[in-house]
């Protein structure tokens, strides 16, 4: 009966883990932060993204909407340069069932219980956004962000690019969140 008790917190867990999105960032300490207000797209780096011209697209018009809420503007003459890149894996997790071998007598059946193994294979993409100082073409800000990728389903699809860009963007500017 107290394992019953534990069975809406196990599943919450088992819900909130599929949609986990992993966040790192890296930045240059000596870069003031202060002095971008502008960003463009750098289309060379964004063209070497191995995805779909779609998903592209998607991930520019969240990078585009996030940077917009943060205050900057798309601009011609940008203080800086967005790139993107991206890598994806086969994810590959082996859940052990065995919970043992034991003899008994029970009505249904006599004899033991091997348990079993549950297989679960996904795709895991990485998504990385590099901010490059417009002036002197160096990386100031690199944030990268791996989840679980959906497919079929073009709205979670959309859904899920959107969340994942702006948990990696929620920490730029660095220590904004801190404040």
């Amino acid at each position: 009966m107290k394992a019953l008790k534990f069975l809406p917190l196990l599943f919450l867990f088992i819900l909130t883990s599929c949609s986990t999105v992993r966040v790192a960032t890296d930045f240059d300490k000596e870069a003031n932060f202060n002095q971008y207000n502008s960003f463009a797209f750098y289309k060379p780096g964004i063209d070497k993204a191995q995805i779909s011209d779609l998903d592209k697209k998607r991930i520019l018009r969240a990078i585009e909407a996030n940077l917009s809420l943060k205050g900057m503007s798309k601009s011609e003459n940008p203080d800086l340069l967005v790139s993107i890149f991206t890598k994806e894996r086969e994810r590959v997790d082996v859940y052990n069932n065995n919970f043992g071998y034991g003899w008994g007598w029970n009505p249904w059946y006599y004899g033991g219980y091997y348990g079993g193994n549950n297989i679960s294979r996904s795709t895991e993409g990485t998504l990385y956004i590099d901010l490059i100082d417009a002036k002197t073409n160096n990386l100031v800000w690199q944030g990268m962000g791996s989840a679980d990728l959906v497919t079929g389903d073009m709205e979670r699809k959309e859904e899920r690019i959107r969340e994942i860009v702006t948990k990696i963007l929620a920490e730029y500017p660095p220590g904004a969140m801190k404040k």
